[in-house]
Formats: structure tokens, C-alpha cells, sequence
């Protein structure tokens, strides 16, 4: 399996490399054409995360929900007005599939920083394996991935999800992307929440092996009559849930691990915060 990642290059560009276990070996810009063209096998080398950035710009981030049990019976938990929405939904043909993000309006990378909405009071981080889709809708790679949410908002009502999930710094990818080749037979996913001390505030670990549904057959219904550009990213789900007392604040900091790929981390801070820097730095 080859492994890719990418850094940020003098006046704004970037380029992507092949890490390898003398090194990365870097090339080009264009990670969807480095992934479908497959690169050198890693061999378990682990990349130095700094400087490294988001792995690729997905042009779209969707994102597929209650597809493992532990998911549908905490949003069961916390919906008081649609327990059987969430059942049905984890044992129908069609899976729950939604628009996450788009020109990474609200993706960030490794060492960036996650968003907690002013008006949610429990919002949480779902550690989650992301599918690379390249042309023909083929799966070219896969990265760790965080779909944070403010879960408060989305058990008040089902209707109420698109406010749930997507904010500034709603989701974060990285830091590498596994190229789809020997693929192990599930992926172990572990989360941590570490206060500003770096003090464990609460920590999880499950596996894609826990999944209801295959990544074939997620794919397979997002791209159905749907035209989802090449190098779109597909986030399968979450097996962790935090326990209600848990909430992301400002200043924490969330850590979430994969095997083959890497450890995501990132900082904690308030959406508004991130939305008031990004107009910032529009008008400038």
C-alpha cells in the first residue's frame, strides 16, 4: 500500500509525495492523479506530520450515517421525537447519505482547527474512515476523517441535520490518504479528547469491521444518478459516541488514529471564530 500526504509550497501552492522509509518522495500537485496512479509501497514508514496539510481538496464531502449499531442506538438515546427513523434506516437497502461540505468551504486539515457552534451545547468529534472516489466513482484511497457535530441539534429535531453537521470547521481529513491496494481487512479507529493540559478528557476505539455496510455498496448509492465529481470524499460513519457529559470546548484538542494511515490532530475552537478569520482574510 502507498501512502500519500501533502504540504503547502512557497506563494500558496502545494505538492504531494509518496511516503516512503527513506523519506517522502516528492511530486507533483495533483493528488487525485498520483492516487489512481498508485505510488511506492510505504511499508508501515509514518510521515513527520509537520507541515503537512489536508491530504487533497475533495471538491465535495459527503458523508454516510447510522452504519454501525453503536450510532443508531445513541441517536435513539437522544431523539425524543424519531427512535424508529433511526432503526429503519440502519436495517433499509438505501443508507442515510448527506452533503457534508463543498469546495472545502469547512474542511480542514491536520493541525488546523475544528468548530463548535455558538447555539449547540453538545457537540462532539465522530471519528470516521473517509472513501477517496476518483473517476467512475472507483475507490482510489482512503484517510482518517472527523464529522464533528453538534448532536444536541440534530436530536431536537431530524430535520434540524443539516445545521448539525456542517459549520466552520465542521470536518477535518488526514493525514495521509492509503491508497486502495491491499487494503487490510478492517481498519482499527481510535479517538482521544485531550484538554489544554493534554490531560485525557475521554477516549475510544472501534473498527470498520463493526460496519453494517461494505464501502462498495456506500459508494455504489452516492454516486447513483448523482454526478460527484472525481476526488470527492466520502465519510463512512462512526462507531464512537462520547458519553452525554462529553462536549468539545475551545482549547481542547481531538486526536484520531487509524491503522496504515496516521493519526489526525487537531485543535478545538469556536466556529464563529473560524468564520470571522476566514471573511478576514476574504476582505483583505
Amino acid at each position: 500500500m502507498a501512502k500519500l500526504v501533502r504540504r503547502t509550497e512557497g506563494g500558496g501552492t502545494s505538492r504531494c509525495g509518496w511516503v516512503t522509509a527513506g523519506g517522502v518522495e516528492w511530486i507533483g500537485s495533483d493528488a487525485l492523479a498520483a492516487l489512481e496512479a498508485g505510488g511506492p509501497p510505504a511499508n508501515g514508514a509514518e510521515p513527520d506530520a509537520e507541515g503537512l496539510v489536508r491530504p487533497l481538496d475533495p471538491p465535495e464531502v459527503w458523508a454516510a450515517g447510522v452504519t454501525y449499531d453503536r450510532s443508531r442506538q445513541a441517536r435513539i438515546e437522544e431523539s425524543r421525537l424519531a427512535d424508529d427513523v433511526y432503526s429503519r434506516v440502519y436495517d433499509a437497502v438505501r443508507p442515510e447519505l448527506f452533503l457534508k461540505d463543498a469546495a472545502c468551504r469547512r474542511t480542514v486539515g491536520p493541525g488546523a482547527t475544528i468548530g463548535v457552534r455558538s447555539d449547540g451545547r453538545w457537540t462532539v468529534p465522530e471519528p470516521e474512515l473517509a472513501l477517496v472516489i476518483g473517476r467512475g466513482g472507483r475507490i482510489v484511497g482512503a484517510t482518517a476523517a472527523n464529522d464533528v457535530t453538534a448532536r444536541d441539534i440534530e436530536a431536537e429535531n431530524p430535520l434540524y441535520l443539516p445545521q448539525a453537521k456542517i459549520f466552520a470547521g465542521a470536518c477535518a481529513i488526514g493525514p495521509a490518504v492509503l491508497t486502495s491496494d491491499e487494503w487490510p481487512e478492517s481498519f482499527a479507529i481510535s479517538c482521544r479528547i485531550l484538554d489544554r493540559d493534554g490531560a485525557n478528557v475521554w477516549a475510544g476505539e472501534t473498527s470498520t469491521g463493526s460496519m453494517r455496510r461494505t464501502f462498495e455498496e456506500l459508494v455504489a448509492w452516492l454516486v447513483r444518478d448523482n454526478p460527484v465529481p472525481p476526488g470527492s470524499v466520502l465519510l463512512t460513519g462512526t462507531g464512537l459516541v462520547p458519553p452525554d457529559a462529553i462536549s468539545l470546548v475551545p482549547g481542547q484538542r481531538v486526536e484520531i488514529s487509524v491503522t496504515g494511515i496516521g493519526t489526525l490532530v487537531n485543535a478545538v475552537g469556536a466556529a464563529a471564530d473560524l468564520l470571522r478569520d476566514e471573511r478576514s482574510a476574504g476582505d483583505g
